[in-house]
């Protein structure tokens, strides 16, 4: 059996809670370098999750130079994302990088152009396309049972839920709040479902309403204003080349009793995610809404696996490192995803229009 070798770049929490313990499942994965700039969380990282005898570094160039290292996973702050991916595309790596793909639309267009020109394969962490509920809804739009779709709303709203540690709040680190966080999950979802990625124009708002309260109620504990560099809030709206649009909303502070999820709406039918996978239509004269309870173990790849959503994806993702095959998240879609959260950020602070070429 072939094993891949892997080197983590980035022992923070999205290493602990996602990667690291769904790459330990994957049979063919072996995780023999890890690397952070606190030496003692990559020492962690490797005791816990290590091959025997892995190394630890905080220079990510040196963990580069393992010539033995096929795979890359990159879960670092924004900020660096597409410097330390793109090296590692030039190292000759594989590289899952975590969401979103870059802080900017031109760092992630660099990513992807080192993808090209280097041949090697460049992923982006976008775990929603793993869920069963995903991949069902996807078969059922590319079977033209929702028609033609001209509007979808892509929803990550909290009332609050202001993540208020690392560097989550750090403009400059992070490039923005909600938007850039958990915006960038859903907006990837809605197109790739959509199967749309020629955006005409983006008009967008960002709101910092909230984030001076002194002493908030907040899930995780009260946030410090004077740290609180980012939006609390923003909201966006995009018109696509063939007439369709997405309206984007997201929060880490709102002042709403009840979040509700994204949905489709298609010329056959519509489709959302509030209590399960929902369709609904127009039959015989008559209105229907269909409840979908979607079995995890149904996905047609791995089908008859009991797979957590991340360990789906660290599955397909070293499947596809192994039968040289295409990743479910495709940079050239992840692209897409960064220069539309960019320009909603642009269209806020110049209160104008964002056109695309």
């Amino acid at each position: 059996m072939r094993t891949v070798k892997i080197g983590i770049i980035g022992c923070g929490m999205i290493a602990n809670g996602k990667h690291m313990p769904s790459l330990a499942k994957v049979e063919q994965a072996e995780m023999v370098a890890f690397c952070d700039l606190i030496e003692e969380r990559a020492c962690e990282a490797a005791e816990k999750y290590g091959a025997p005898g892995a190394r630890v570094f905080t220079d990510y160039k040196q963990l580069l130079a393992m010539e033995e290292i096929e795979v890359i996973h990159v879960l670092t702050p924004n900020i660096s994302h597409a410097e330390i991916s793109i090296a590692a595309l030039e190292a000759g790596k594989h590289v899952m990088c975590e969401k979103p793909m870059a802080k900017t639309g031109a760092e992630a267009k660099a990513m992807y152009d080192a993808h090209v020109r280097t041949g090697k394969k460049l992923t982006v962490g976008y775990q929603n396309r793993s869920k069963a509920q995903s991949q069902l809804l996807k078969k059922m739009i590319e079977n033209d049972e929702l028609g033609d779709i001209y509007y979808a709303k892509a929803v990550a709203t909290r009332r609050r839920g202001v993540p208020t540690w690392g560097v989550f709040l750090d403009k400059e680190k992070q490039g923005g709040g909600p938007m850039i966080d958990i915006g960038t999950h859903s907006l990837d979802l809605i197109l790739w479902l959509m199967n749309n990625y020629e955006p005409e124009s983006v008009v967008g708002s960002v709101f910092h309403k909230l984030k001076h309260t002194e002493n908030a109620a907040n899930e995780w504990g009260s946030w410090n204003p004077k740290e609180f560099e980012v939006e609390d809030s923003a909201f966006g709206y995009v018109k696509f080349k063939n007439g369709a649009v997405v309206s984007i909303e997201t929060s880490w502070a709102l002042n709403v009793a009840k979040t509700e999820g994204s949905y489709l709406c298609g010329t056959k039918g519509g489709a959302d995610f509030n209590g399960g996978l929902r369709i609904n239509g127009e039959r015989d004269g008559s209105l229907f809404l269909n409840v979908i309870d979607v079995d995890p173990k149904a996905r047609e790849r791995f089908r008859g696996e009991d797979l957590t959503d991340f360990e789906y994806e660290a599955k397909q993702w070293i499947d596809c490192i192994v039968n040289d095959a295409e990743p479910l998240v495709k940079p050239e879609e992840a692209m897409v995803v960064s220069a539309i959260l960019e320009a909603v950020y642009i269209s806020a602070e110049t209160g104008k229009p964002v056109f695309f070429d």
